[in-house]
């Protein structure tokens, strides 16, 4: 019989609290909240409960994947933390997943994926994928009209995302060979299929090399002392 990897996925990157269960890329359980309550208050019994109701303990995992953002800041924090604190005691290996990736496997098919992620004032996080979630070219963070123009210069685009769905026509105007996603939240169970290819391509962290990636710097720092809570 062949090995089948059990990979628990966890997306704090957005509104969303998301915990996924996956056996390889297959979903076997999904158990999400957008319920308008902190992720310091969802996550922790989000995990307990999917792997209590699945039957599965954490020494069954083989693999943590985590969005490690961009995204909310405090939101990624709280994620990160918990990850660091599961895999330090576990030892079980992390596959470090950004949203953009994540995103990017909302489109099924196309020669250019492109995920976009609102961050305000006009601006934007953007991915730029190939067909097989491969990144074409360093992530960008700027003013769409940029970052459009970036994006013209490749073909058969598919867009992405929050971001998307707010600068559409600027989009459409812009790019002619152009098509939008139906799909665009962040959620976790794509976050445990890009972990999964970590897995495969053996790109993966420990408790102490997991790091969240925000590309641009915090406006505020006034939650910054409410992060560790859950290690």
């Amino acid at each position: 019989m062949d090995f089948k990897m059990k990979i628990l996925a966890i997306d704090t990157s957005s509104e969303i609290c998301g915990v996924a269960l996956l056996e390889d890329e297959k979903l076997i359980d999904d158990n999400s909240l957008n319920n308008g309550k902190t992720h310091s208050e969802n996550l922790m019994p989000l995990v307990e409960e999917i792997l209590k109701r699945n039957n599965i303990n954490l020494k069954d995992i083989d693999l943590i994947a985590c969005n490690v953002g961009p995204g909310s800041f405090t939101g990624i924090r709280i994620g990160v933390a918990l990850v660091k604190a599961l895999a330090e005691v576990t030892k079980i290996k992390v596959a470090e997943v950004t949203s953009l990736e994540a995103l990017s496997k909302n489109i099924d098919v196309s020669e250019t994926k492109v995920s976009l992620i609102d961050c305000r004032n006009n601006q934007v996080y953007c991915g730029i994928f190939d067909n097989d979630n491969n990144l074409k070219e360093e992530y960008l963070t700027d003013e769409i009209g940029v970052v459009t123009e970036k994006v013209a210069k490749y073909k058969n685009i598919t867009v992405c995302g929050n971001g998307a769905i707010l600068h559409e026509n600027i989009l459409k105007e812009k790019i002619a060979d152009i098509k939008f996603s139906e799909s665009n939240s962040q959620i976790a169970v794509n976050t445990g299929r890009i972990g999964y290819k970590k897995f495969i391509e053996n790109n993966l962290k420990t408790a102490d090399t997991i790091l969240p990636i925000y590309l641009r710097k915090s406006r505020s720092r006034k939650n910054e002392k409410k992060i560790n809570k859950l290690t």
